[in-house]
């Protein structure tokens, strides 16, 4: 999740008693260039025909075999996924799958929003709603928030001595981990037990004038905050979402062995927003605090990823590089782009529907820059990109009759006579000629069991920057070699 700037702590100490927080108030090669399939469908030249059912998660869970016999790997799964345990609540079950989506996307349309104010710090910002948001140097909301459904994959940790299970958003876009702590002044629903820091025999705090806590504020984009000598942190992820509490350090186990002491964490007291029923959230950005930093001497700045075709799948997280995917094929990060130090940026060179290029001149995807997220759930490409895509791909599924707009998406197709559908191949192609061919789940995104949509959107501005989304990232192994400066794609990840 992308982090604004606030500067709010110089009226902390008003707000707490002793040492507890007890009111915050403030808110297949192709001719140089390597090309390989997400996974194996009926695909005649470049197009796939495919059931249509199967752009539909299924009622039970399955577990990959992609994370089978690999060290240091944690299970991913989808925040409406059967393989959660998040989803056995009221709001899972009574929730409509098209009102799920629609709010999934419209949570990931903030989350895009944000991202941008983050990258592009300006006084007053307007998103493509014409909401306006001022100054990121505001108090953070003193009203509770909502705790919505969104889009995000989650894993399983421990925290503490004795070790207590915990289940967080991982997020490329973020680089503080925290979880929610009791006693909490405001704490939003989760699933899991709250995390208490008494119970734990290695919890401490970290006091204000150490060098761990002046790393905050690049990892939080806020200035320092501290009570009676304890280092605090805060930090907002959107107009309704934040967490606000104390700089900390535990035990953190990722495996039965794999265990780091000392973990710097945020342990959080008052806590609103956009995080489903999670306990927090792990992030892996660049930052020194992030787990990735913070661990590098075990997995070497190195980690992977596979987000499974659909919800009803599981995936995985891999840290450190195990050397089991021999398929994988690097681009080098964008080192151009000087703001957004934390994300990781990557360059598009073109995209191509049905095995033809599509004519973009590859300047447009270099006036702002691409970066990759795991959080963002639709790829956002710049605005004449995405109509050059939009319009080539309309043209190959002329068969199909067009619908409505749904949401951020406005090139979807009524589907209702047919069960197996055939759509082009779309493939984008990045720096150093790896072409990357998407699963059809990548492609086609199902609104209804009658209507799906190109899962693509165009940002507002072409001084916008781009996002490759989560659901374009389906079923391949995403490797992040930090150390090494580049970004690797691999078939098959899951499995």
């Amino acid at each position: 999740m992308a982090t604004l700037h606030y500067s709010f702590f110089p009226s902390m100490k008003l707000m707490l008693s002793s040492s507890l927080l007890v009111a915050l108030l403030i808110p297949c090669f192709l001719q140089e260039s390597y090309a390989f399939e997400a996974r194996k469908t009926k695909k005649e030249s470049h197009f796939h025909t495919i059931e249509f059912n199967s752009l539909f998660p299924a009622s039970v869970c399955t577990s990959s075999t992609g994370s089978i016999k690999r060290q240091s790997t944690l299970e991913v799964f989808h925040r409406h996924s059967p393989c959660s345990k998040l989803t056995q609540d009221t709001d899972a079950t009574t929730t409509s799958t098209q009102s799920q989506l629609n709010q999934i996307l419209s949570d990931d349309q903030s989350r895009v929003d944000y991202i941008r104010a983050r990258l592009n710090p300006v006084d007053v910002f307007t998103d493509r709603n014409n909401h306006k948001f001022v100054d990121k140097k505001t108090n953070l909301p003193a009203q509770p928030g909502e705790s919505y459904n969104t889009g995000n994959y989650l894993v399983t940790v421990g925290i503490g001595s004795p070790k207590k299970t915990l289940t967080l958003i991982f997020d490329t876009g973020s680089d503080l981990t925290w979880t929610q702590c009791q006693p909490c002044t405001s704490c939003y629903k989760q699933q899991d037990p709250i995390f208490n820091p008494s119970s734990s025999t290695s919890y401490s705090n970290i006091s204000c004038g150490s060098s761990q806590c002046s790393q905050l504020t690049s990892a939080t984009g806020n200035n320092l905050g501290c009570s009676t000598g304890t280092c605090l942190y805060g930090i907002q992820y959107g107009d309704r979402s934040f967490s606000v509490g104390y700089f900390s350090k535990d035990t953190l186990s990722i495996t039965s062995t794999d265990v780091f002491p000392n973990f710097l964490f945020g342990c959080g007291r008052n806590n609103q927003g956009l995080f489903g029923k999670t306990a927090g959230l792990i992030g892996l950005g660049r930052d020194p605090l992030s787990l990735i930093s913070q661990t590098s001497q075990k997995y070497g700045k190195y980690f992977s990823y596979c987000l499974p075709s659909t919800s009803s799948s599981t995936g995985h997280l891999t840290l450190g590089n195990d050397k089991t995917s021999s398929n994988l094929k690097f681009t080098p990060f964008d080192t151009s782009q000087l703001q957004g130090a934390s994300f990781y940026f990557i360059t598009i060179n073109s995209i191509s529907v049905a095995g033809t290029q599509l004519p973009i001149n590859q300047a447009v995807f270099q006036t702002a820059g691409t970066i990759i997220d795991s959080g963002t759930v639709i790829t956002r490409l710049p605005p004449s990109a995405y109509s050059a895509l939009s319009t080539a791909f309309k043209q190959h599924m002329s068969n199909y009759p067009s619908s409505p707009a749904f949401s951020i998406l406005d090139t979807c197709f009524d589907l209702s006579n047919y069960t197996s559908i055939t759509i082009p191949t779309v493939s984008l192609t990045f720096a150093g000629n790896v072409e990357v061919d998407l699963d059809p789940n990548g492609i086609l995104l199902a609104v209804d069991t009658t209507h799906a949509c190109l899962a693509f959107a165009g940002n507002s501005d072409s001084g916008d920057t781009g996002i490759f989304g989560n659901t374009q990232q389906k079923t391949f192994e995403v490797a992040y070699d930090v150390a090494g400066g580049k970004l690797g794609f691999g078939a098959g990840g899951c499995n």
